[in-house]
């Protein structure tokens, strides 16, 4: 399936020189995967230093995704696979990459690091070989694959959008805003959800070894959750890192159109003054 490679695939590839292998991690250099053990010849780099503008929230321009991919080794004729550390800031990067006109070439490793080390592939901690600098050139922007505050709140009871808020129980029904994988809880001023959302974990997308569901999974825990077929889609998160995994699953998986990620997402929305806040009944005070 387009974007989406299996761990299998990537070890019988490991040799190519056309192949650049990028694991973006969540982590800084003292808690990262990568430093303790990481697929040969692969680069780490922290999500916010390939995704990000370095000054601005927002994301960088195409000119300056080139030179940073470029620093990295990748040229017109590399392909670029992103191991995800966890796998939702692979499905990231690839979402910015594509919104600034490297999806082309750009794959996901399914499972990310977790499943390449699991299945007991092979790792070093050998620094890899400095890259030969490369040159790309962006293609075709996605131009459809985000939406901002302004437009989500327009369209709040709009029978025609299914808004489907990502994260876990706790944070959706206003108990955290934090996952309770984080050192604590924080990220936005108050708890709760956006008003209408329908809750679908992202872990629903994946099997049980973190991989994704095929195709028809993803359909069916759509439909599960109370997504109409033709509904519009648009998927948020605590940061968007877990809504850019249903963006993929949805739109590089399963092949459905008129799916797009809050950038924002609950960071931006349960900070901002006036923005209505929903929460269950039973944990209101």
């Amino acid at each position: 399936m387009p974007g989406l490679v299996s761990t299998d695939w990537l070890e019988s590839n490991l040799d190519r020189p056309d192949f650049v292998v990028l694991e973006v991690s969540f982590y800084e250099p003292a808690t990262a995967a990568w430093f303790r053990g990481h697929i040969p010849g692969s680069h780490y780099v922290w999500w916010k230093d390939l995704c990000w503008d370095e000054d601005e929230r927002r994301f960088p321009p195409a000119e300056v995704m080139a030179t940073r991919l470029g620093r990295l080794g990748v040229s017109d004729e590399s392909t670029l696979v992103l191991v995800g550390d966890p796998i939702q800031f692979a499905t990231y990067a690839y979402w910015v990459l594509a919104m600034s006109g490297f999806e082309h070439l750009s794959v996901v490793l399914d499972g990310g690091h977790v499943a390449w080390a699991s299945e007991g592939r092979p790792l070093t901690d050998a620094p890899p070989a400095v890259p030969a600098p490369g040159d790309p050139r962006p293609g075709r922007p996605v131009s459809d694959a985000s939406i901002g505050r302004d437009d989500v709140l327009a369209g709040l009871g709009s029978r025609g959008r299914a808004l489907i808020d990502l994260r876990s129980t706790e944070e959706y029904e206003g108990e955290r805003v934090a996952p309770l994988t984080a050192p604590f809880d924080h990220g936005a001023e108050r708890k709760g959800r956006i008003p209408g959302a329908i809750s679908l974990p992202h872990e629903r997308l994946l099997a049980d070894d973190g991989t994704f569901l095929a195709a028809d999974g993803v359909r069916d825990a759509l439909a599960e959750a109370g997504v109409w077929p033709d509904s519009e889609v648009v998927t948020y998160c605590r940061l968007s890192h877990r809504a850019s995994l249903a963006w993929f699953a949805l739109t590089r998986i399963a092949d459905r159109p008129n799916v797009r990620v809050y950038d924002g997402s609950w960071t931006e929305w349960g900070s901002m003054v006036g923005m209505p806040v929903e929460r269950s009944r039973k944990l209101s005070s």
